[in-house]
């Protein structure tokens, strides 16, 4: 039986039904899409046509919920300080969330929040919070997953710590769960480049937010140092981490059976990509 899922985050040019096909075309056992233009606060609502094709190409390709991770738009901001601005931002993470519901997903990756030097971290940890009970209360059967940042900017949730300080202050803990992306992970001081390296970090992760709310992984190279606090992915291999911390993680079991995506930016390497993760399993 297969344990590992992986594959790119695909286009859903088209239409989000094209997302499964764009997966399959290059081999991939999972894939990440977004559910609408992330670019834009406000788009078209999904048509039943729509969903009920991306449900039929998902059972077709045999891409089952678990294996997909779908990502929210990059201009939400659910740590936002000023009103307005934190409601707009809520709208939009509700509306997401409703769509992986409409579509028969069961989780959505999502950035915690920035304070925006107008707030302490710890205030702005429990502003996310609350986000995250008011969605939930209004949705059903989708995980928020709470992806790890690189620390740039204002951006909080760089620390295991902090996605810790978030959970704690959810009433659903089960349906909050967390997304560790190896270049951001790198990037805010946590070294797994080396099997030494990925051992304690991972212990520490389990210790301090624990293994049961992992539920998936970005595999991103980095192009910028360790400690640099920069997000920015490079080519499995390519970068400063190098594969020795995917080697890890293809052949880890705590890593089975969940969505390990890549977000790599070239996107002609995705197929190449596939292959060199299914080699790297022992």
């Amino acid at each position: 039986m297969e344990k590992k899922f992986f594959g790119p985050h695909v286009s859903i040019s088209g239409g989000v039904e094209n997302a499964p096909l764009n997966a399959y075309k290059i081999g991939a056992t999972a894939f990440g899409l977004f559910t609408k233009n992330q670019r834009q606060w406000v788009s078209k609502p999904l048509t039943e046509e729509s969903i009920n094709n991306f449900k039929q190409n998902c059972e077709q390709y045999g891409y089952k919920p678990w294996q997909i991770l779908p990502h929210d738009s990059y201009l939400i901001n659910l740590g936002n300080p000023v009103e307005e601005a934190l409601v707009k931002s809520r709208a939009a993470f509700l509306d997401e969330m409703q769509r992986c519901e409409q579509l028969g997903l069961d989780r959505l990756n999502f950035h915690p929040g920035s304070h925006l030097g107008q707030v302490n971290e710890e205030k702005c940890l429990s502003i996310i919070a609350e986000s995250i009970n008011l969605t939930l209360d209004k949705t059903k059967g989708v995980i928020a997953v709470i992806e790890n940042t690189a620390g740039q900017g204002t951006n909080l949730g760089y620390s295991f710590y902090q996605l810790k300080g978030i959970i704690d202050q959810v009433e659903d803990k089960s349906r909050v769960g967390v997304c560790i992306d190896t270049c951001h992970a790198y990037s805010a001081g946590y070294d797994l480049k080396t099997k030494e390296g990925f051992l304690r970090v991972f212990d520490e992760f389990d210790e301090v937010v624990g293994f049961e709310y992992l539920k998936g992984m970005h595999l991103n190279d980095s192009k910028k140092e360790f400690g640099s606090r920069v997000d920015r992915h490079d080519s499995l291999g390519k970068g400063t981490l190098g594969l020795e911390v995917f080697e890890c993680i293809m052949n880890d079991d705590r890593f089975n059976n969940m969505p390990l995506i890549l977000e790599t930016p070239v996107e002609e390497l995705w197929p190449e990509e596939i292959i060199l993760l299914k080699e790297l399993i022992k």
